[in-house]
């Protein structure tokens, strides 16, 4: 039998992912031994502390073992920290050097949306691709440079390490995993179960872009501001560099390294979100709308809009604006 060990970690974290996550194995657990006898896993809620105390004392969990207790798993689940990954980072020291030490002998580690700050701070993902919530895109990869970060992808799966995006995706990695570890049919019984749409791998539809400024470089935050102010016209990064008394490259380097991506994908991000909100709030046609956020090559409008989002503009405007189409 393997062990399952789903991690309480301390501070307020995430309720329903360490709640859903339980839920889902278990009733996996039941599946399995109905077909072959026994379970396939021992699930245990592990921690340092005996309980751990969520949304101001309303709820508690409490844990089946301490950490110091579970020398040897198969396979660890680190739940979403919500946006309290700082104080996570501080409280946790002792939970990063057992991930670290478990995962070099053998189990798999896998994090649910900003639970992957967790994971990041061990080290365990230098070198490797990770997924987290869209909304930290910038604060995790200021603080992780080495890790590459893909926000767009719902799922990342390398060398026994798993990472996801955010919210309540967490049920489409949990399946992902009843799958990998017990098969497809147990996997498609639970989707049945507990009704989850598996039909997606990406969240880039959901994201809201809120340009990163919290870096300290006031030029790159005038720029930043220029853009989202501007977008609308044709702006020449040439002469905004010009005007910032800033050589191009340096600026180029500056701003990738303080907001994460290039002066140019920002400003197409600035302009593809406001193209969202259009999308979603008036009747205007995707002509209109792309013309009103500066581009005037349809071609080129759909291709960068199809990238961020995942979808073509009309798409877009079918799904979010159903008042568009009464």
């Amino acid at each position: 039998m393997k062990h399952l060990s789903i991690i309480v970690p301390n501070g307020e974290n995430n309720l329903s992912s360490i709640v859903g996550t339980y839920k889902i194995f278990t009733r996996a657990n039941e599946i399995w031994k109905n077909k072959n006898q026994e379970e396939r896993f021992k699930i245990e809620l592990v921690g340092t502390a005996e309980n751990i105390d969520f949304h101001g004392g309303i709820f508690s969990v409490k844990t089946h073992t301490n950490l110091a207790r579970t020398n040897k798993t198969d396979l660890i689940i680190i739940p979403s920290l919500n946006h309290n990954y700082e104080l996570a980072l501080l409280e946790n020291d002792e939970l990063a050097h057992w991930l670290v030490k478990q995962y070099k002998e053998g189990a798999s580690v896998a994090s649910i949306c900003t639970g992957a700050f967790l994971l990041a701070s061990t080290g365990l993902l230098d070198g490797k691709s990770c997924s987290t919530h869209w909304s930290v895109d910038a604060a995790f990869r200021h603080r992780f440079p080495k890790i590459d970060l893909k926000t767009d992808k719902l799922i990342t799966d390398e060398d026994g390490i798993y990472t996801n995006g955010g919210a309540f995706s967490f049920l489409n990695l949990i399946i992902y995993l009843v799958e990998k570890y017990f098969d497809r049919v147990t996997a498609l019984h639970c989707v049945k179960i507990f009704q989850i749409d598996v039909d997606r791998n990406m969240q880039s539809e959901f994201r809201i872009f809120n340009g990163y400024k919290n870096h300290g470089d006031e030029e790159v935050i005038e720029a930043q501001t220029y853009f989202e102010s501007n977008y609308q016209d044709k702006i020449s990064i040439s002469d905004l560099t010009d005007q910032l008394s800033i050589g191009r490259r340096s600026f180029d380097r500056r701003f990738n390294k303080a907001t994460g991506i290039t002066p140019l994908e920002y400003l197409q991000r600035v302009k593809i979100e406001a193209a969202k909100k259009s999308l979603e709030n008036t009747r205007k046609t995707v002509n209109e709308v792309m013309f009103d956020v500066g581009y005037s090559d349809v071609k080129a409008f759909r291709e960068v809009f199809r990238r961020i989002t995942g979808m073509s503009p009309l798409t877009y405007k079918a799904k979010y604006n159903k008042a568009a189409f009464i």
